[in-house]
């Protein structure tokens, strides 16, 4: 198993970790960027 395989394989744990953190970290980001430039417009 090598490149991308690889990195999917079972892990110990952490690469499920970051499947569900990675998204929720970008939707977090996003949500508060929305906010800064609502903030700033009013």
């Amino acid at each position: 198993m090598s490149g991308f395989g690889a990195l999917l394989a079972h892990q110990g744990g952490w690469d499920e970790i970051l499947l569900v953190a990675g998204p929720i970290a970008v939707i977090v980001g996003l949500l508060t960027l929305v906010k800064k430039r609502l903030d700033k417009r009013d």
